[in-house]
């Protein structure tokens, strides 16, 4: 099966076209397919088909969709469960505990087509190969076909990745421009830039790739004046300057900088070198990192270039939603230049809380340094040796996001002092090789406004400024939580605060409700914990009384204070509650819940 989103959406199986024609089908199998192979919960379906005004007979209506769906694409039938049974290869709808899941395979849809060639074209034009990148993003931009989701009429969470898959494009589209350009091709890219610039006034980017190409072309006057129409629209439609690349641009075509010539021609024909480039797999650094200078600052000392005999191993962990992947993304993207042979990234657990397979991701880790497949050994065991064989005279950052326990951070650990180990964790790790441990608290209310401001604009912070700190409380000052709070706010700007708060405290109120969307990150946590930590936990989140004492706790769970303290202390390692001390230490510590993470462990406690 094919899914196509880049334009009209269009379902081709086996050969004929099998796309729905009802609008909420249509909805809703775009919401599946662009979340293919992970969970999309009832929730988000619901708010999605019908935003906050969903029918009576809801749950029954949405059966029949996703019954629908099934029949016409041929997903399956489902057993007396609603469980479909495993067929190796194929497409599925399946049904989960808290939603659907559409199992596709890797390129069956034309979205994560795009996004793989789109970064490979960049990671080739980062790496010096600017006329193999052109041909690469060239690739990706043949699969839109128009406007995503152009025929499919977009509820809010659409409405958010139809805007993230055009952003996409325009960065594509800019990478393929700039791999042009660097190849002399500036003749070539007038009239496409040209067009760009008229439909985009205000897009930096275009106007200074155009200026660059009329320059090239002998036309410096016009260069000029697009700068002086960018000048204008600029200030007209937002009341800004042209950024300072942009007039370092124009400042050095005034004094006739060679630097802008282009590039000489080819003296003989260009031969096509194959070579293997250090990896480069960090996942993007996405939003700003807001709030967060100390324990940046703090990480990025950890892992400074101080003398070891031993990698550095730093492990940052915190509650579930406060950004530690996040965190540690941007750190590895400011230290990936101290590390040149290569940065490599893993997640060593699924969407489910499933744990990676370690030799799987260590054959990942060998091919992209260069070992051929047929040299990989297949024990788990001897790839670890061979990959610490490989990185003893290298340097280079390795990024493990969702380390279980010590026993997954182990085997992928390189040899040479001077390459680095950055870890996330949902529990707190203890073992010799961890160099240094940053556990990530919630943002304080004035890092949490920073957020918002950031994100949904310091105006509308200002219009509701008490009822702004509400939302803060609200979050638990989680990062997760307020950039899912902040995308609703964008994505439905007739709203206040006021009214978001109130939505989400409803949607709190129900038995499964999760505005915050914290649900799938808590479960992933939960999940790590035995089957009587698990219990205890839905005993202890059904007390409103905070803090927690320790004789509190012991009679809820019915057992002695040792046997509470130990049940407490191992929710503690995995932030699921949090240790405080009491004004007589004697006593023993008190525990507390973020209020966000209680509700739904008392909703994970009622699920089992």
């Amino acid at each position: 099966m094919q899914i196509s989103i880049l334009g009209p959406l269009e379902v081709v199986r086996d050969r004929t076209v099998v796309t729905p024609s009802a609008p909420k089908l249509r909805r809703a199998l775009s919401l599946l397919a662009l979340n293919g192979n992970v969970v999309v919960r009832t929730d988000q379906i619901i708010e999605e088909l019908w935003e906050d005004n969903p029918p009576a007979s809801v749950t029954t209506t949405l059966q029949t969709y996703v019954y629908q769906l099934r029949k016409l694409l041929r997903l399956g039938v489902p057993n007396a469960r609603g469980q479909l049974p495993p067929t190796a290869g194929a497409p599925s709808l399946r049904t989960s505990a808290y939603g659907y899941v559409l199992s596709l395979a890797p390129d069956a849809l034309d979205a994560r087509r795009f996004g793989r060639l789109a970064a490979l074209g960049r990671a080739q034009l980062e790496a010096g190969e600017p006329a193999t990148a052109a041909a690469t993003l060239a690739d990706a931009l043949r699969l839109w076909r128009g406007p995503s989701l152009v025929d499919v009429s977009l509820g809010p969470l659409l409405q958010v990745e139809a805007l993230r898959l055009e952003e996409m494009h325009k960065s594509a589209l800019e990478s393929r421009i700039q791999a042009d350009l660097q190849l002399g091709r500036h003749h070539e890219v007038l009239g496409e830039l040209t067009a760009l610039v008229a439909k985009q006034p205000t897009h930096e980017g275009f106007h200074a790739k155009l200026m660059l190409a009329l320059y090239r072309a002998g036309r410096r006057p016009d260069a000029l004046a697009v700068y002086q129409n960018l000048r204008t629209a600029l200030a007209g439609e937002l009341g800004l300057d042209p950024s300072l690349d942009t007039q370092r641009l124009h400042r050095s075509m005034l004094e006739g900088d060679l630097a802008l010539e282009p590039p000489p021609a080819p003296t003989e024909p260009t031969t096509v070198v194959v070579r293997s480039a250090p990896p480069s797999q960090l996942p993007p650094k996405g939003p700003a990192l807001v709030g967060r200078d100390t324990e940046l600052a703090a990480v990025l000392a950890a892992l400074g270039h101080t003398p070891r005999s031993a990698p550095a191993v730093v492990v940052v962990a915190g509650p579930p939603g406060c950004g530690a992947t996040a965190l540690s993304v941007h750190a590895a993207h400011q230290v990936r230049d101290h590390h040149p042979d290569g940065q490599l990234y893993a997640r060593l657990l699924d969407g489910d809380g499933g744990r990676a397979d370690l030799g799987e991701v260590l054959g990942d880790f060998l091919r992209a340094l260069g070992v051929p497949e047929e040299a990989l050994p297949t024990s788990l065991d001897e790839r670890s040796r061979m990959f610490r064989s490989v990185t003893a005279d290298r340097n280079v950052l390795v990024l493990l996001d969702d380390v279980a326990d010590s026993d997954q951070l182990a085997p992928l650990l390189p040899s040479s002092h001077a390459s680095a180990v950055l870890v996330t964790s949902r529990r707190r790790l203890s073992t010799p090789s961890i160099s240094e441990t940053l556990h990530l608290p919630p943002l304080d209310v004035d890092g949490s406004l920073q957020l918002l401001a950031a994100a949904i604009g310091r105006r509308r912070i200002e219009r509701e400024p008490l009822i702004a700190r509400e939302l803060v409380y609200l979050c638990d000052g989680l990062p997760s939580a307020l950039h899912v709070a902040a995308s609703m706010l964008l994505s439905r700007p007739h709203w206040s605060i006021a009214r978001l708060i109130a939505w989400k405290r409803r949607e709190m109120d129900r038995p499964c409700g999760d505005p915050l969307r914290l649900r799938a990150s808590v479960e992933r946590t939960y999940r790590l914990a035995p089957r009587a930590v698990q219990t205890a936990l839905g005993q202890l989140a059904g007390l409103v009384q905070q803090p927690v004492s320790l004789g509190t706790a012991a009679s809820v769970l019915g057992v002695d204070e040792h046997a509470a303290e130990s049940v407490l202390e191992e929710l503690v390692e995995l932030h699921l509650i949090g240790a405080e001390p009491p004004d007589d230490q004697l006593v023993g510590y008190n525990y507390r819940f973020l209020p966000t993470l209680r509700s739904i462990s008392a909703q994970l406690a009622v699920g089992r």
